[in-house]
């Protein structure tokens, strides 16, 4: 039989299952381990989205210096698909690596330049790591898009060459990323897992760090939000469909120790906004694309959790060369109490202390 759960319940095994109940994750590499992964995006309104995900679980300890030395240098995280991984992952995606590219115009257009693959190879074996612009544009034939891949052949090889493993991210700076070849990055004792071995752990690890998820959603291109038929069936009070649970999110009881925490918007707690809205009953949408007199929140609001509820929006911008961090709203979804406010305040200014940054508030926040 299903298991029946509350919006409540629901919410709670999100939350802990995110890390973002009061008790917090220890270190960098267990809390990626445990999110499994922690989303890229550069966009640096306030912070990069992969610095906002971690310091939202680990606070002050947090520094963005300690994640790079972890991918450069330790190599215990690394960077496929556009999310930072726990390195002890990677035997987990070498299965779903070999079948890369998967469209069919990749794979032709690979076959057709099939020597200047070896070229760029051969290129970073004897003088990586490089930047794609370090790399002599030697296709065969050119990539050919509407959009911004368009005749960027060296990066649009680089880009292939990553998915299928042969080439890894080496590094990143203010440049951008820097590529060598895969076995001078990745460890060379990984175990052979066939794919169904793979896929299924990957699920099973997917789930454990949302607690709750659909068994199919929608396909995303490198990373699922679904799980397929593992763990325990439930049903949500109010929620059309079913759902399936982490039997130990539901062995950990209903309880959850609360904090405030302000998110990032590529956070995995709200990426999936079908499932944002079904169990926290919570409207969000990155308005970063939109023109400016079309949004409502802000170019890059942070959602703001309390507890297990989602309570608003915070529109705010990292001014670095003035020193500030500069409020333009607090977007309430519902009337704050004083505690929520009070709650919401405070953190606004561990943002800015953890940030270096002074709080100014605008007159209409």
């Amino acid at each position: 039989m299903p298991r029946r759960l509350t919006r409540e319940q629901a919410r709670r095994i999100a939350v802990r299952a995110q890390l973002l109940s009061a008790e917090r994750p220890s270190g960098i590499v267990e809390t990626i381990d445990a999110l499994t992964v922690v989303n890229i995006e550069p966009t640096a309104a306030i912070a990069p989205s992969a610095d906002l995900i971690l310091w939202s679980r680990l606070g002050w300890p947090y520094q963005p210096a300690d994640l790079v030395r972890l991918v450069e240098e330790d190599r215990a995280v690394f960077e496929w698909g556009g999310f930072y991984r726990a390195m002890t992952d990677l035997a987990l995606l070498l299965p779903e690596m070999r079948r890369r590219p998967q469209s069919a115009r990749a794979q032709q257009w690979l076959a057709a330049n099939e020597r200047f693959r070896r070229d760029v190879l051969s290129r970073l074996r004897a003088e990586g790591p490089l930047r794609a612009s370090e790399i002599p544009d030697t296709a065969q034939v050119s990539w050919r898009s509407s959009g911004w891949t368009d005749n960027r052949n060296s990066m649009q090889l680089l880009e292939m060459l990553v998915l299928c493993g042969d080439v890894a991210v080496h590094s990143r700076d203010a440049a951008g990323r820097r590529f060598d070849v895969a076995d001078r990055v990745y460890p060379s004792d990984v175990p052979e897992l066939g794919e169904a071995e793979a896929a299924r752990e990957r699920a099973e690890r997917r789930l454990a760090s949302l607690g709750i998820a659909r068994a199919k959603s929608t396909a995303q291109p490198f990373e699922p939000i679904d799980v397929g038929v593992i763990g325990d069936e439930a049903l949500i009070e109010g929620v059309a469909g079913s759902w399936r649970v982490d039997p130990a999110a539901l062995d950990a009881g209903d309880e959850i120790a609360p904090r405030t925490a302000l998110l990032s918007p590529f956070d995995r707690l709200v990426f999936d906004r079908r499932r944002l809205e079904e169990i926290f009953g919570y409207e969000y949408l990155l308005e970063m694309y939109k023109p400016a007199g079309k949004r409502r929140w802000g170019y890059f609001a942070l959602p703001i959790l309390h507890g297990d509820r989602f309570v608003g929006k915070l529109d705010a911008k990292a001014d670095r060369t003035a020193g500030v961090l500069r409020v333009h709203a607090v977007h309430e979804d519902e009337p704050f109490t004083d505690a929520v406010r009070d709650a919401v305040d405070a953190h606004i200014g561990e943002l800015a202390r953890w940030l270096g940054l002074d709080v100014t508030v605008s007159p209409a926040a």
